[in-house]
């Protein structure tokens, strides 16, 4: 016995239908940095789509490396205008061990979260520029072009910090507009990106 949906069969005997791939990956673009202050997805610039085409969007960032000393990267969104400045309240907490094996734990973190904030929200801590050390994580945006809910995302990155930890952070938080979010830039709080890549995702 099946299940059909909309003319499209769902189960057949009992097993999914391999036609259907629901939350598949959609690859959108691919910025690479190089002593870059900046890397931003814009809708509809550089073929990036941001829009209602998707209803969640999926970032992936791997061995972000800061051209300075003492960075943390970060995120922030655009609700329409040219600044990122969407307004943003989040959480934060991490687990972390260091290499010697002398420090660990959980925590959470009320240096890195925000109550209404248009500041780009931190997502890995005090990172330096020793040559083995970066970033690498990911980001997933829910339903921007909505006009009429808030915007989730939910993020989660591990470096290799400035003390020879292993930070592994989590954030999680809404956009508190109504207006469609058409922009995400990541960054450090100073210097640039020296080097890394991050890729961008539609989620069906």
């Amino acid at each position: 016995m099946g299940l059909i949906s909309n003319g499209t069969t769902i189960f057949d005997a009992g097993a999914i239908d391999s036609g259907i791939a629901k939350g598949a990956l959609t690859f959108i673009k691919k910025l690479t940095a190089s002593s870059s202050g900046t890397l931003s997805f814009v809708n509809g610039a550089s073929n990036v789509v941001l829009d209602s085409t998707y209803k969640e969007y999926l970032f992936t960032f791997n061995n972000i490396h800061p051209g300075t000393n003492n960075v943390i990267f970060s995120v922030n969104f655009r609700d329409g205008g040219s600044n990122y400045d969407a307004p943003k309240t989040t959480t934060w907490f991490n687990a972390y061990h260091n290499e010697d094996g002398g420090s660990a734990g959980v925590s959470y973190n009320n240096n890195g979260d925000l109550a209404q904030s248009t500041a780009g929200q931190y997502l890995g801590w005090s990172m330096y520029n020793d040559n083995d050390q970066s970033a690498s994580g990911y980001l997933h945006l829910f339903n921007p072009s909505s006009t009429t809910f808030v915007k989730h995302f939910m993020t989660r990155t591990n470096s290799n910090n400035y003390a020879a930890y292993s930070p592994d952070d989590f954030v999680a938080g809404y956009l508190n507009t109504t207006s469609a979010i058409n922009g995400v830039q990541f960054s450090f709080d100073s210097g640039s990106i020296s080097t890394g890549t991050i890729k961008m995702y539609g989620v069906k």
